[in-house]
């Protein structure tokens, strides 16, 4: 297998669990995912969603890097619309400076949750003044990479690390391909949240004519010790689309999100509708056919598994056994 697996982490909250449980298995996790052989481990950000732990990813990828050695680590990914790239900036030249090599910051376009949150984190904030999101992620760049200051009070986004966080911008549009590779930054399809296999052929085709870079895929993905028990997990799972009269399109995990998101923004819903199921569920051995089998059709280099299950012992075995098969393959290759 020429293609390599790593983890998006929500930080999911289960029943009669607190959040400090569900950080603490993050954690364990990725120390897991370290030993067994995972290439990176990405850290969600979610905003005023009791089920899910982690709103300021930044926090967590220090927390991780500290006690792990190898992995790299981070953001899958921090929603740049509500921050300053110059603070961004910062926030990655510290962690890279704290654990060269092993530092990622992907960039995601979306809210990270509904709009009485996002108005909270954009209290004060000049939108107008910000500029779109093209233009906010290339500041970013641009502090992250800057050019030569001869100016004695020239503005840097110190510390400077020797290897600078490594850049990737998270979407599900040809239109996000196109602005990766204009800034010569990595792309990740977010299949997890829109899996429709001809956007898929869409993203990668006008990727590839776009950049020489890898192309790196997020998937939705349940192993369980039978198809059975994987197949019950996944029905659970729901992927929601929502596209309101201002314009706005976003994703979300249940009919009751899509209804409150539309409420929250003031805006007349056009389209409501669950998506198709594009989740893999079944056996170690049968998830790995799955995954070889697009790897072998697009030509995918890298999968990001997000495991969306809120049940951390289901969790946690079910990125152990994808590992543990993969890791037999090759041996017995």
């Amino acid at each position: 297998m020429s293609w390599r697996i790593s983890i998006l982490d929500k930080s999911p909250v289960a029943e009669n669990e607190t959040a400090a449980d569900a950080l603490a298995r993050t954690l364990s996790l990725a120390q897991q995912a370290e030993a067994l052989g995972y290439h990176r481990f990405w850290i969600a950000e979610h905003h005023n969603t009791p089920q899910l732990a982690s709103p300021s990813p930044e926090l967590l990828i220090a927390w991780i890097l500290g006690q792990t050695k190898r992995i790299r680590v981070g953001s899958g990914g921090v929603m740049l619309q509500h921050y300053s790239p110059y603070k961004v900036a910062e926030n990655f030249n510290l962690l890279a400076a704290i654990a060269p090599g092993r530092v990622d910051l992907g960039v995601g376009k979306a809210p990270g949750g509904l709009p009485l949150s996002t108005r909270a984190l954009q209290q004060g904030l000049n939108q107008q003044e910000k500029g779109d999101f093209a233009t906010q992620l290339a500041q970013l760049d641009g502090w992250l990479h800057p050019t030569a200051l001869a100016e004695e009070e020239a503005v840097r986004a110190t510390p400077l690390p020797q290897v600078p966080a490594q850049g990737f911008l998270l979407g599900a549009s040809a239109e996000s391909a196109r602005l990766a590779a204009s800034l010569n930054w990595n792309f990740v399809f977010a299949a997890h949240l829109n899996g429709d296999p001809e956007l898929l052929r869409e993203v990668i085709t006008t990727w590839r004519a776009h950049s020489f870079r890898e192309v790196v895929v997020a998937v939705q993905a349940i192993v369980a010790p039978t198809q059975a028990q994987a197949e019950a997990l996944a029905e659970a799972v729901e992927v929601w689309g929502v596209e309101l009269a201002n314009g706005q399109r976003v994703t979300v995990a249940s009919e009751e999100q899509a209804y409150a998101f539309a409420r929250q923004a003031g805006s007349e819903p056009l389209r409501i509708a669950r998506r198709a199921q594009s989740l893999l569920a079944g056996t170690a051995e049968s998830v790995l056919e799955k995954l070889d089998a697009l790897h072998q059709q697009w030509g995918i280099d890298e999968f990001i598994i997000d495991t969306p299950v809120a049940d951390g012992a289901a969790r946690v075995q079910s990125l152990r056994l994808l590992a543990e098969a993969r890791q037999h393959r090759k041996v017995a290759v």
